[in-house]
Parts: C-alpha cells; sequence; structure tokens
C-alpha cells in the first residue's frame, strides 16, 4: 500500500470530467492509504494565463465548491480510505504577494499543498513551459538555447524554494525535473547537477519535502519520473522525505509511473510532513 500526494480532479479544466468519487473508488481499488486532492489552485488574479488554451487552472470562484466537495467525500468514506484537501499552488515570479495572500485565504481549508513551478517569465512575457513541445521549442528560440532554458528553470525553482510565505508554507516542491517533459526531442548535451545540487540543499535547509511524480514517466517525450533516478538518490542521500504522486488527471491515472520509481525507495505520507498548522 502507498500514498497518492498529487491528485487532479474535475475541477482542472485542462484534465478529465471524471468525478471525485470516481478518483477515490479507483484509488480503494488500487490499496492506496491514502490520496491528497491536489487542483491547481487559481492563478493570481492579476496574472494573465499563458497557456494557448487559458486554461491552466480553477477559477477562483470554484474554490467553495472544491472544498465543500471534498469535506462531503471525506465523511462519506472516513472508514475506507485517507482523504486530505489540497491544492497544486504555482509560484510565479513577480506574483508572490498575491499567492501569499491566496495561500492566507485558503490556508484553513487545507491539509496539503504542493508548490510547484510551470510558468517562466522571458522579457516581459510568461510562458507555460510544460503546455506542449511548441511552446518549449518557442522559449529555446527566446533564451537562445537548451541550457539557457533549463537554467532559467531551475532558477525560478530554486526561487520558488527560498521564498518565504511564513506559515502558509507550502511544505512540498512539485515535480522538480518538470523541464525534462519533452527530453526526447530537445536532449540536453550539458550537466545541471550544480543547480540540482543547490535545490536540494535549499530544500533540505528548509525541512521540505519533494514531490516524486510518476507522469513523466507516461508522458511520451519524457519516459522517467520527475525527478530522474539520480537526483532521487541525492535526496535519499540528504534525507529529503519524498512522496509519490500521481499527477492524475483522470481515475486512470492514479498509480501511474508507480512502476518506474527508483527500487526499495524509502516513500512518505504527507500526513507526517505536510499538514497545515
Amino acid at each position: 500500500m502507498y500514498y497518492d500526494g498529487h491528485i487532479h480532479t474535475p475541477f482542472c479544466p485542462h484534465g478529465s470530467k471524471d468525478t471525485l468519487e470516481m478518483y477515490i473508488e479507483r484509488a480503494i481499488s488500487l490499496g492506496l492509504k491514502g490520496i491528497t486532492f491536489t487542483e491547481h489552485a487559481p492563478l493570481p488574479k492579476t496574472f494573465t494565463d499563458p497557456a494557448p488554451t487559458k486554461d491552466s487552472a480553477m477559477l477562483y470562484g470554484q474554490l467553495g465548491d472544491y472544498f465543500d466537495h471534498i469535506k462531503e467525500l471525506k465523511r462519506f468514506y472516513n472508514k475506507e480510505i485517507e482523504i486530505n484537501t489540497g491544492l497544486e499552488v504555482d509560484f510565479i515570479d513577480g506574483y508572490e504577494e498575491e499567492t501569499g495572500q491566496l495561500l492566507k485565504e485558503v490556508w484553513p481549508e487545507l491539509d496539503d499543498a504542493v508548490l510547484s513551478v510551470h510558468f517562466l517569465q522571458m522579457e516581459d512575457n510568461y510562458y507555460c513551459m510544460d503546455y506542449d513541445e511548441n511552446v518549449f521549442k518557442e522559449m529555446i528560440h527566446k533564451t537562445g538555447t537548451l541550457s539557457a532554458l533549463h537554467s532559467l528553470y531551475f532558477e525560478t525553482l530554486k526561487k520558488s524554494i527560498t521564498h518565504s510565505f511564513g506559515k502558509f508554507q507550502p511544505k512540498r516542491i512539485g515535480h522538480i525535473t518538470l523541464v525534462n517533459k519533452f527530453q526526447t526531442l530537445f536532449p540536453s548535451n550539458f550537466s545541471n547537477e550544480k543547480e540540482i545540487d543547490e535545490i536540494l540543499t535549499a530544500v533540505s535547509e528548509r525541512s521540505l519535502s519533494l514531490d516524486y511524480n510518476g507522469a513523466g514517466a507516461v508522458k511520451p517525450y519524457c519516459l522517467e519520473p520527475y525527478p530522474s533516478d539520480w537526483i532521487v538518490k541525492k535526496a535519499q542521500k540528504r534525507k529529503i522525505p519524498l512522496v509519490y504522486g500521481s499527477d492524475a488527471h483522470s481515475a486512470k491515472g492514479l498509480g501511474q509511473g508507480f512502476d518506474q520509481l527508483v527500487p526499495s525507495i524509502a516513500l512518505t505520507s504527507p500526513l507526517l510532513l505536510n499538514r497545515a498548522e
């Protein structure tokens, strides 16, 4: 039995319409110990979604329904599976204040939270890095080289780790090698080991945990979990907690990539680490 700490819902505009009940029943059938629903939190109100389809996150007006529905299902399934209320919150460079305000507002509702980087700023524009391979290719062109794009991603990721949201700080950092989503199309001939070491140091110093995300293993141009095996081994040597997350956007996605994690890796339940205080 294991815990799935990164699951999306029908409140996700770019996911499936599978109901929360379908996710929960699927989790029970897989023998999961517990789950956290981590829907994409509403983006800052002054931020324009750069995804071409403008569907990166749930709307602010949906938060109440999202929280209420999960509360209802917690009560209904309380003897069968542990269900936790969470959000995947975007760290957007330059929008820290608004993000902090949102975290403060929703914090009483949360058992768990993931802080992730999807958007990168280039000059005066933002781009959704993981949208598709065409946007990623445009971002390489904008930064000049694939290496420069990787460096920008890891620089932004490090900012997300070192920025303090005070007592409203998400305790888990999402898919830290998301920049590798299209790596078979855009293979690198350089190393980011120095940046990774700095990131792991920052995570360790702040007593944070990492999202060990199986979605990358089923992405056709990635074919490995986020983060890569060598990073996972470094994290474990530093005693950084790892929480498996399927990053499922449909009920059938629960458990995806779990069989491709580093064998015998020590996984942690966010119940021990990330519960909001």
